[in-house]
């Protein structure tokens, strides 16, 4: 019986979920940070021109994926205004995944700057958005480990369809 070759799969090894302390704010930041790790590490490495190609109907790519989650973390945490979140989706065709990695792991340290200010969970984020009231910080939070949560799942699947790397 004839067989078919195989791609050869690259198995990262399986980051279990974090173990934070005990309050509420460790918990939810430790989970967003597991989750905003994996992520860019789904897109670190990943081979040009398959990181920008969408690999279903919708027209969803890997490096289209954190360019939207860098957008969303500066829009949510640090109050930039987005005029479409649709056009979040694709990165410039001069960016390489070495930029937009390093633009989303510096939005996301400029978050969490701003969370690290923030002792109240029940209170407003501290942001400067005119005609929008700023939502709370444990609703950000969980807001953003939703959001983050959802296009690692999407990044899982599309880096496994580019080359085959699976894991967290």
């Amino acid at each position: 019986m004839p067989t078919t070759p195989r791609t050869p799969r690259t198995r990262r090894r399986d980051t279990p979920p974090p173990r934070t302390g005990g309050s509420e704010a460790e918990t939810l930041r430790g989970f967003l940070d597991y989750l905003r790790t994996s992520i860019a590490g789904k897109v670190e490495g990943a081979p040009e021109p398959q990181v920008r190609t969408a690999a279903v109907p919708s027209g969803t790519n890997l490096l289209g994926l954190l360019n939207h989650l860098t957008h969303v973390e500066r829009a949510l945490f640090l109050g930039e205004e987005v005029r479409s979140w649709p056009a979040t989706f694709r990165a410039a065709p001069e960016d390489g995944v070495a930029e937009v990695v390093a633009r989303y792991r510096a939005a996301v340290e400029r978050a969490n700057r701003v969370l690290d200010a923030c002792a109240d969970l029940g209170e407003p984020l501290p942001r400067a958005r005119p005609g929008r009231p700023a939502p709370s910080v444990r609703w950000a939070l969980t807001h953003m480990i939703e959001e983050t949560g959802r296009h690692a799942g999407h990044a899982d699947i599309l880096r496994e369809l580019i080359d085959g790397t699976t894991g967290r």
